[in-house]
């Protein structure tokens, strides 16, 4: 007997799953009334439906349970399931014991989607069937459904889906970075570090992040490759960047170019290293490098994620709501600044983490800090030293923002929090930001 947690877009995808196997399950969701209730009791009349306080007794008594990501897995309820014998899973696990197909499984604090969707976009140039997703766009047992015509499978997993993943065994796994995020589901970034590092249990290949000690660990069942952007140390297992002809270039071992640096066309320095990454993840697959570097020449990067947006009045203006913790946030302003030339609307809903690795990043090269949002106040104190103006709305933030900014400035909207305080999600966020932007005189 098997229970599923959580009536969101997983939970659905898990319920549709298991009804297409001929399974029962009983399904729960923490919340009083879920959004999409009644049209699911419709859907599924048979099924037993538990809404609020999770069922102690009746979930202790199943084989299995579904979590999905939104929900804890140190729930007490799931906590009292678990000690009593019930296994916790995620859709990632079913999805896994379901396909023989190769996995390339990528996960980080940051780009886990810009380096999924370019290795998505590889893959295709490289004349392969690519399903491409999960905490990503399409949830995975949905893909399923094309598992006879799909060559392999490229994912993006949360640290949240691969706590509750026992049988992954990818082609190639990758840890992209590690910074603080979600401290308010892991009692530690040691916690934290650890779930991400799942991903390499039982995989072939490896990639590791030769600038980042925690995306590292102990590998000894896999060959290990590594990407960034310094010379590295010249194994045929590394990408990284040297001079060929005097042309910065991104290049596996010594002297096998993949393309010029120049060839790139999302913004920033940091994704350089996300397209280092791309290159690494395809070259332990074994796959056409030749073509993987035309699919990087054609790619063009994601929505809020470092997006150029306008310039007006000489100021540039770039949508990275998509920058929902500090990771993300300093890497967006290092990839696009010179000295004092950033003006950075950020706040929001911060989850529990620590701002002040943003200090020295803000103070060297931001002119002022535009705040909004719960803990806008948390990111002031920890910038002191940056002029700091408070707005009470994304019009308010990018007028304000217009005002300040010089020509020549960058106005980056990359928040370091989540947007849930203020806005539906960071694409709302988002987009709000480029409607102001499009207003302004």
């Amino acid at each position: 007997q098997r229970a599923i947690i959580g009536m969101g877009k997983t939970g659905q995808s898990c319920a549709h799953f298991l009804q297409n196997c001929g399974e029962s399950f009983i399904w729960c969701d923490t919340r009083e009334k879920p959004p999409e209730l009644e049209a699911l009791r419709a859907q599924y009349p048979s099924v037993a439906f538990y809404c609020g306080d999770l069922p102690v007794p009746l979930l202790c008594s199943m084989d299995e349970i579904a979590v999905s990501p939104g929900v804890s897995v140190q729930e007490p309820a799931l906590r009292m399931a678990a000690a009593s014998g019930v296994s916790l899973v995620g859709d990632i696990e079913w999805f896994v014991r379901a396909t023989q197909k190769p996995i390339i499984a990528i996960t980080g604090s940051n780009a886990k989607s810009t380096v999924t969707t370019l290795v998505g976009e590889m893959a295709a140039a490289c004349g392969l069937r690519a399903g491409v997703g999960g905490n990503l766009g399409t949830p995975v047992l949905d893909m399923l459904q094309r598992d006879a015509d799909t060559d392999c499978y490229v994912l993006e997993l949360s640290s949240f889906q691969l706590e509750t993943t026992h049988s992954l065994q990818a082609q190639v796994a990758t840890v992209l970075n590690i910074s603080d995020d979600h401290m308010d589901r892991y009692d530690s970034l040691v916690d934290y570090t650890a779930a991400k590092h799942k991903i390499y249990l039982n995989a072939h290949h490896v990639v590791v992040n030769r600038a980042d000690v925690l995306t590292q660990a102990e590998i000894h069942h896999a060959s290990v490759w590594s990407f960034g952007v310094d010379v590295g140390n010249g194994s045929d297992h590394a990408v990284s960047v040297r001079a060929i002809n005097n042309q910065p270039c991104l290049v596996l071992g010594k002297q096998n170019v993949l393309l010029p640096i120049a060839a790139i066309r999302i913004a920033g320095s940091h994704n350089v290293a996300n397209v280092s990454a791309a290159l690494a993840l395809a070259a332990a697959a074994g796959w056409n490098l030749e073509k993987c570097a035309t699919a990087v020449r054609e790619f063009k990067g994601l929505p809020h994620r470092c997006q150029w947006v306008a310039e007006k009045n000489r100021v540039r203006f770039y949508d990275d709501s998509k920058g929902t913790n500090v990771g993300a946030t300093i890497a967006a302003i290092e990839g696009l600044a010179q000295e004092k030339n950033v003006v950075l609307i950020a706040g929001g809903e911060g989850k529990g983490a620590d701002f002040s690795a943003l200090e020295p990043v803000v103070n060297r090269h931001a002119r002022a800090l535009v705040l909004i949002g719960r803990d806008a106040d948390l990111i002031g104190a920890s910038c002191p030293r940056v002029p700091q103006f408070r707005a009470v709305s994304m019009t308010d933030a990018v007028q304000r923002a217009a005002d300040i900014a010089r020509q020549g400035d960058v106005v980056l909207l990359s928040p370091a929090c989540a947007s849930f305080d203020m806005f539906k999600n960071y694409e709302d966020r988002g987009q709000q930001f480029c409607a102001a932007v499009e207003a302004l005189a």
